[in-house]
């Protein structure tokens, strides 16, 4: 329904300039009645990506991983941020409605996934998979934790094509859009901005932050960047899974400040979605414990004594076995004659072996 501009007082607005969201249909290919979704295709790029890393770490810095164990890992980390993710969503982000309707909690198809609890999922799958495996978890986590961000940056990718999880009204930014699915949000913020209306009506919606690619960006591309640069540094055992948390807590809250609360959590007397008598979305709630545990992760990494410090997995990263010695040189000695019995051959004349060295028998 078109709103008269000119019924409400509009005040002085400066049209925007706003770049055309880009159509994009949703299913990737249709095998008849099996449709193929870009976001479902997204999900399964990214943990290809974690797969093919781990195994080219496994081989570059001999990680020391036999054939199928990192299979089975990724399987146990799979579930955990299927099961986290879905759990993290109903408890964090519409308890009530799922305590109504149980059975919608299993029908992830549906939608609803939380990041924060899809992490909680996996650094538990991934702890127990290492206390089954007998490998130390710290030590996994530092290089596992690497290739999530392309994860990260695939999956709000499919978000963008999906037209889902915009942002906040950018009537003055020019890379601003319009997404279709956002008219039902534009039209309760109308009710408190009615000198949006006439934008509203030329634009068939309010311009809008595309904060997916903002996310896109920076818990992809520039949280990559920063954990290679510390793995390949070879940062103290606990740095870069520390790094990870307390940098996505960072990244996180800081753009929510420009992405759209939940609608759950949009009323015309809480158009920004704010959560526990905050100023804040859900969003930035969960993130402001993941900036202080990261933050001390790499605190208490870096502090340790420097013996502690240096990652045990992968003989590349432990210390350098001592070359073997056959002992000094013999020193000739013509003047000074063995005793009777006694020869320079220590086997021949029953004196014991020399011990072993560590490593060898």
């Amino acid at each position: 329904m078109t709103v008269d501009p000119n019924s409400l007082n509009m005040g002085a607005v400066i049209a925007p300039l706003v770049i055309p969201y880009p159509h994009f249909n949703p299913v990737a290919l249709q095998l008849g009645p099996l449709a193929v979704h870009w976001y479902g295709l997204m999900y399964l790029l990214g943990f290809w990506f974690e797969w093919w890393l781990l195994n080219f770490l496994n081989r570059k810095r001999q990680l020391g991983f036999v054939e199928g164990e990192l299979s089975d890992l990724l399987g146990n980390l799979i579930l955990g941020v299927v099961l986290g993710g879905r759990l993290g969503y109903v408890l964090f982000y519409n308890p009530v409605e799922y305590f109504h309707h149980p059975f919608e909690i299993i029908a992830v198809w549906h939608g609803g996934m939380s990041f924060h609890g899809g992490l909680i999922g996996t650094l538990l799958a991934g702890w127990v998979w290492c206390r089954r495996k007998g490998v130390s978890f710290l030590d996994l986590a530092d290089v596992a934790i690497v290739g999530v961000p392309v994860g990260l940056a695939l999956g709000r990718f499919g978000n963008f094509i999906n037209g889902e999880l915009w942002g906040k009204p950018a009537i003055n930014v020019p890379w601003a859009m319009v997404f279709p699915g956002a008219r039902g949000d534009d039209r309760i913020l109308l009710q408190t901005h009615p000198a949006w209306i006439s934008i509203f009506n030329q634009y068939g919606g309010l311009p809008r932050h595309p904060s997916e690619l903002y996310e896109l960006a920076l818990e992809g591309f520039f949280l990559f960047t920063l954990l290679v640069m510390l793995y390949m540094k070879r940062a103290p055992r606990g740095t870069v899974l520390g790094a990870f948390i307390g940098g996505y807590g960072c990244i996180r809250f800081f753009v929510e400040f420009f992405r759209q609360a939940d609608p759950q959590f949009i009323t015309p007397t809480n158009p920004n979605g704010s959560v526990l008598g905050t100023p804040f979305h859900m969003g930035q709630i969960l993130s402001l414990p993941m900036i202080a545990i990261g933050l001390g992760i790499v605190i208490w990494a870096v502090t340790r004594p420097k013996e502690q410090r240096q990652s045990r997995l992968g003989l590349q990263l432990a210390a350098p076995a001592e070359p073997f010695e056959a002992g000094p040189p013999a020193v000739a000695t013509p003047a000074i004659g063995f005793p009777a019995g006694q020869s320079e051959n220590p086997a021949a004349s029953g004196d014991p072996s020399p011990p072993a060295r560590d490593g060898q028998s």
